[in-house]
């Protein structure tokens, strides 16, 4: 009986998609399920007649596989996966590989490589991207870990994953330990940002211009065919003109409470550990918290009253303001995320090629858009280009568009309507252009009532001084270090 070239360890959906991905592609696949009945409900629908073997204990798996083995994991991050790689360790040999597909928290991934490679063998953490579909037709996928482990799973990952115009693959090697999962945290976040900025618009539509959903899908299909082409305003063109049994839109009768899985918040924390500000994303996943105390909120709007929105301007010219406030808080958006890769890739040692990872998101993943071609020229034309908006491209693309995104904010502001990501990222916007912001004062603020020393514009960077505020205080001061 012939080998197989890959082993997948858990049948749900992902899993699944995953492994008729790869045979379709021919590759003759192993699966494994804890609970075996799903893998004899597999073996018995979905994989008839294909070249999918179904094992029903790890050491059967392990046994069916070509040498170096290949064994993915696609089962829930956490507890789950150090007790299978334990479980996995002892049946493998030296240079067997294995691989977590899940959505871990990328400082798992760093303590696995180690704890793997200790033990003789490989180990790789890769992101995958692009729900139930993207998984069966090809996803993007984000591979890190052990580089030696590359090679062996390379021709796998990459044919089986999304591809391009010009038919590159939507997979590329990210870089050591946990970079891949890092990478994937990063575009989980970017995608909180993109879909939030997104019901904002829709929010500011339905709300200030009355607007119904086939009126909204009928913009959503006309910006999809311009510069902000791309998945989820595809998706939200089609979710606006979808109609429940009675023939009205189901949007408008879906609760308004968002859930998360925490790789947003994942995004935020590592931003906030690394003093990037993060804000839209940060904003995006508060507002999903904010969204999920319904009741609260609902007695809050007995009680608490603002402006009732009013709108006497010009519709279409407002809803080109709309365009262009999406557009330049998405690159906000980007600029912030990449941002974070960049100082994540000094922390961690990782050599991240930017305009790579733009192509890895180019098909197959959440965020995927026309768009990402022109990141991917930014750090072409500058490898070392420190922050999106200084790119000429880019630039010229928020300069064009700053009228009508403030004309928007201030419109949300005026009449009461929550735009917290539209909001955040012009904030963060007008405070990167800023030569100089208030900050000075608050490091007063914070030598008054703690003696934190401050820095003066009259002298050399790296000089610190202490002011005695009151005459009270004494010469002793504060020990500087940056959280």
């Amino acid at each position: 009986m012939k080998k197989a070239d890959i082993g997948l360890i858990g049948l749900a959906v992902m899993g699944e998609n995953l492994v008729l991905n790869m045979e379709s592609k021919g590759f003759t696949v192993s699966v494994y399920n804890r609970t075996t009945s799903k893998v004899d409900n597999f073996m018995g629908a979905r994989a008839k007649g294909k070249n999918i073997i179904g094992t029903h204990t790890l050491e059967e798996l392990v046994d069916s596989l070509e040498k170096p083995r290949k064994v993915m994991l696609m089962i829930k991050a956490g507890p789950a996966i150090d007790k299978t790689i334990d479980a996995l360790i002892p049946m493998l040999d030296k240079g067997d590989i294995i691989i977590d597909g899940g959505n871990t928290h990328f400082p798992d991934t760093n303590r696995r490589t180690a704890y793997v490679e200790s033990k003789g063998l490989l180990y790789i953490g890769t992101g995958v991207s692009g729900g139930e579909e993207g998984a069966l037709l090809g996803p993007s996928i984000m591979p890190g870990g052990s580089p030696k482990a590359w090679p062996a799973v390379k021709p796998i990952f990459q044919t089986i994953s999304a591809k391009v115009e010009d038919g590159s693959a939507c997979c590329e090697w990210v870089g050591e330990n946990g970079a891949g999962h890092f990478v994937k945290m990063v575009h989980n976040g970017i995608e909180y940002g993109d879909m939030q900025l997104i019901t904002e618009a829709y929010h500011i539509m339905k709300t200030h211009l009355g607007m119904d959903a086939d009126e909204m899908h009928e913009v959503f299909k006309e910006w999809n065919e311009s510069e902000l082409d791309s998945y989820l305003i595809e998706i939200t063109r089609d979710i606006l003109a979808y109609k429940d049994e009675n023939n009205e839109p189901i949007v408008d009768k879906i609760l308004d409470t968002a859930g998360q899985k925490g790789t947003g918040k994942w995004t935020a924390i590592a931003a906030l550990d690394l003093g990037i500000p993060l804000t839209l994303i940060g904003e995006a996943v508060f507002s999903r918290c904010l969204s999920a105390i319904k009741e609260e909120r609902v007695e809050a709007s007995k009680i608490l009253s603002g402006p009732k929105p009013v709108f006497n301007g010009d519709k279409k010219e407002f809803l080109n303001n709309l365009r262009d406030a999406l557009f330049a808080s998405k690159i906000v958006s980007y600029a912030q995320g990449y941002a974070l890769m960049s100082e994540a890739a000094k922390e961690y040692g990782w050599k991240l090629n930017y305009g790579a990872i733009a192509m890895m998101w180019r098909g197959g993943c959440i965020i995927r858009s026309v768009f990402l071609n022109n990141i991917k020229e930014a750090f072409d034309n500058n490898p070392e280009l420190q922050n999106l908006l200084l790119d000429p491209y880019f630039k010229e693309k928020i300069m064009n568009a700053q009228q009508g995104w403030r004309n928007v904010v201030a419109e949300a502001v005026r009449n009461g309507i929550p735009a917290p990501a539209l909001s955040a990222a012009l904030n963060y916007f007008d405070g990167y252009r800023s030569e100089r912001l208030p900050a000075n004062l608050l490091q007063a603020q914070r030598d008054y009532f703690g003696a934190h020393t401050y820095e003066r514009t009259d002298k050399p960077r790296g000089e610190f001084f202490h002011t005695n505020w009151t005459g009270r205080g004494g010469n002793t001061v504060s020990t500087t270090y940056n959280a």
